[in-house]
């Protein structure tokens, strides 16, 4: 996910709070919980107890230190967080590992329930099918990581083989990327604030790097800018697209979209990629999943902001949406 400049993008920086929580928990499972007096003799359940609290210390511990440690060494060695010879999209640890952390102490805690007060078997329950929840998002968020996860819809995006694209809120290129791949002469302006604390130094260096790679260095110049201030002319892009930049704007939203249409050429189209309550949501983000703003309030977004509905559809677990200044 990339960075537009929102409070969303700041709340990310709570992790460490997380990593805390999850050592504490990880150090209870290994330590105090084993002990209780219910659970004496039972061998398995101790040690299961053991390899989950094991699990989600050293989880926590990657989490609240791996990244700093890192940068130090290659600060010291001479090297460059971004100079590699593989894509790196700057995912913090600690947005995957957290899924997996909650899913084993959940899973610990209906455990140790059921082993103490087995007359609380329904809640037992319900903690285990919520870890199984957030395994679930374990497994989903692990796979936006990966550089061959296709990034975005087929859908009909562009006016001709050499057209000017926007990709507003880049973060560290994925999308980039994927465009470069199908739009094989056109140009592509990739636009970020290059500030979001879950991307690995905002995300500039990872993308030049990643743009290096991918051989795309020529056909893409690189803009920081924000959102919703874009510094650009009016009806300077034949399409754009946003993906989970948008919808992390907040109250902001409806601005990113009028800036996007002030930049479009008339007939120009936007490809919005966008996180909606839904299942895959609320199985990575749980209960927040129900405060994302729903299929409904964006098609309203986007005719109140001046688009024309194209198409949307499902993709990835997420939604897209695909409009147009009207010509």
């Amino acid at each position: 996910m990339h960075g537009g400049g929102s409070t969303a993008e700041r709340s990310h920086s709570h992790m460490w709070l997380f990593s805390v929580l999850g050592l504490v928990a990880g150090l209870a499972l290994m330590m105090l919980v084993p002990r209780l007096k219910p659970l004496e003799h039972m061998l398995l359940v101790q040690i299961a107890l053991y390899i989950m609290g094991a699990v989600v210390l050293l989880a926590s511990l990657h989490t609240l230190v791996g990244p700093s440690m890192h940068r130090h060494h290659l600060r010291h060695s001479g090297g460059h967080p971004a100079a590699t010879d593989r894509y790196d999209f700057g995912w913090h640890p600690g947005m995957t590992a957290f899924p997996l952390t909650a899913a084993l102490v959940l899973w610990g805690v209906a455990v140790v329930l059921q082993g103490t007060l087995p007359l609380w078997w329904p809640l037992a329950l319900l903690l285990t099918l919520l870890a199984a929840n957030f395994f679930a998002g374990y497994l989903i968020v692990r796979t936006t990581t990966r550089a061959d996860r296709t990034a975005l819809p087929m859908v009909d995006l562009f006016q001709g083989d050499h057209d000017l694209i926007l990709d507003a809120g880049c973060g560290a290129g994925r999308t980039t990327l994927s465009l470069g791949r199908v739009l094989k002469q056109g140009q592509i302006v990739a636009v970020d604030r290059f500030d979001a604390d879950y991307i690995d130094a905002g995300g500039r260096d990872l993308l030049e790097n990643n743009l290096r790679l991918a051989g795309l260095t020529n056909r893409v110049r690189i803009e920081t800018g924000d959102l919703k201030r874009l510094p650009f002319e009016d009806q300077t892009f034949d399409a754009a697209v946003s993906a989970h930049a948008l919808d992390h704007l907040g109250p902001d939203k409806g601005q990113g979209m009028r800036e996007v249409l002030r930049v479009l050429k008339p007939g120009g189209r936007l490809l919005v990629v966008a996180s909606v309550p839904g299942w895959t949501t609320f199985a990575i983000v749980n209960m927040l999943s129900l405060f994302l703003m729903n299929k409904g309030g964006w098609r309203n977004l986007a005719r109140m902001s001046g688009f024309e509905l194209v198409e949307e559809g499902d993709f990835n677990g997420f939604w897209y949406l695909l409009v147009r200044r009207p010509a």
